[in-house]
């Protein structure tokens, strides 16, 4: 990513969009810096899509103050006049033509002669590791290979941000994870900014320099990756993100970065992460994840340090994941989730579970509308 004075190479500002009485797009503005791997993510109809459709200028929004692209005003201008290209998730790719072909396709309508069409095309095919197939019929090529052939259709004209709308949502599992490290190892050996659509926080996590978290239509919260895991701004952020563990109580203190809020008949210590501190008595949520818990026997072996958060607990149910164990255990604020990675540390003499404060967030809670 760049730094110093450079401007960024997007800038949407101030961009509200609506589908009858639906707003997709409530007076959002977003940011990107050259280089960057910019993820928008979201859950269905949060708007990530459409802000992506709007930058790409497939579709034209209710109101919106600037639309720049690598310092030019696209506001007005019509998505083939852009310097961006989409990747989107069906990889429309054509199936009378050959692998090259379709790579080439927009070098053809740009009128750009036949020799210098092929040997573009063929250096992308290096790029995206697709040497030797310029000849091969799409129809002769996995799921694997016609996304890669739809990255080398995009990159080939050289745009100054790629735009990608979920283009492994129809990739198998395990592909899908091989399909992440390809797009991130090709991001760093172009350079190029890449604007990231997904549902999947897994697949925002690996891959992004910065998430944009949307709902409803709004920016929840943006950052790099470890801020939206590890100090989410509210109880959403800890859901959508995957935290298992959400303990609701009132806030009782908040000194500096830490805070202590009480749940039930507990006072647990935490990282306040909800921005601006609310008044003292207010709902607020303890977000820890399952990997953070840790178990204790009737001996209370193991904990070191300061805040340590105690709870009781009966073990309700075990569940065999063969790389580790999930367990739910019973306490008297509700059923908390433990992750054991190491299964010869699961105890037979359960007594109670454990973690410390620097472990978990405590943050604000989101009411809905």
């Amino acid at each position: 990513m760049s730094g110093g004075n450079v401007s960024p190479i997007l800038e949407v500002v101030d961009a509200t969009h609506c589908f009858g009485e639906v707003v997709a797009l409530d007076n959002v503005s977003v940011i990107a810096q050259r280089g960057e791997f910019l993820t928008l993510l979201g859950e269905s109809g949060s708007g990530k899509t459409t802000l992506l459709r709007i930058v790409a200028g497939l579709e034209r929004p209710t109101a919106v103050a600037r639309i720049s692209i690598d310092g030019v005003d696209v506001t007005h201008i019509p998505a083939n006049k852009r310097n961006c290209t989409t990747v989107f998730q069906h990889y429309a790719l054509f199936p009378h033509m050959s692998v090259g072909q379709n790579i080439e396709y927009g070098l053809r309508l740009r009128g750009l002669d036949k020799d210098k069409r092929r040997k573009a095309s063929e250096r992308t095919l290096d790029l995206v590791r697709l040497s030797g197939l310029y000849d091969r019929r799409v129809h002769q090529l996995s799921g694997g290979q016609r996304q890669r052939v739809a990255l080398a259709r995009a990159i080939v004209t050289e745009p100054a941000i790629l735009l990608l709308d979920e283009p492994l949502g129809a990739l198998d599992e395990k592909l899908r994870v091989d399909m992440q490290v390809e797009l991130k190892d090709l991001h760093e050996r172009l350079g190029l900014t890449f604007i990231y659509v997904t549902h999947s926080q897994e697949e925002a996590l690996t891959m992004s320099d910065r998430i944009i978290l949307m709902r409803r239509g709004d920016v929840v919260q943006e950052g790099p990756p470890p801020d939206l895991f590890d100090r989410p701004v509210n109880q959403f952020v800890a859901d959508f993100m995957g935290v298992e563990n959400l303990l609701y109580g009132t806030l009782v203190s908040v000194s500096g970065d830490r805070a202590r809020v009480r749940v039930g008949e507990f006072d647990l210590a935490g990282v306040w992460s909800g921005g601006d501190v609310p008044a003292t008595g207010s709902e607020v949520c303890l977000a820890v994840r399952a990997e953070r818990i840790r178990l204790a026997g009737t001996d209370r072996g193991g904990e070191t340090g300061a805040e340590i958060n105690r709870l009781p607990c009966r073990s309700v149910a075990t569940i065999y994941k063969g790389k580790y164990l999930d367990r739910t255990l019973d306490t008297d604020v509700g059923e908390v989730k433990a992750r054991i990675w190491d299964q010869a540390a699961d105890l037979p003499d359960l007594a109670s579970l454990w973690w410390r404060g620097d472990e978990c967030a405590i943050t604000r809670v989101l009411k809905d509308d």
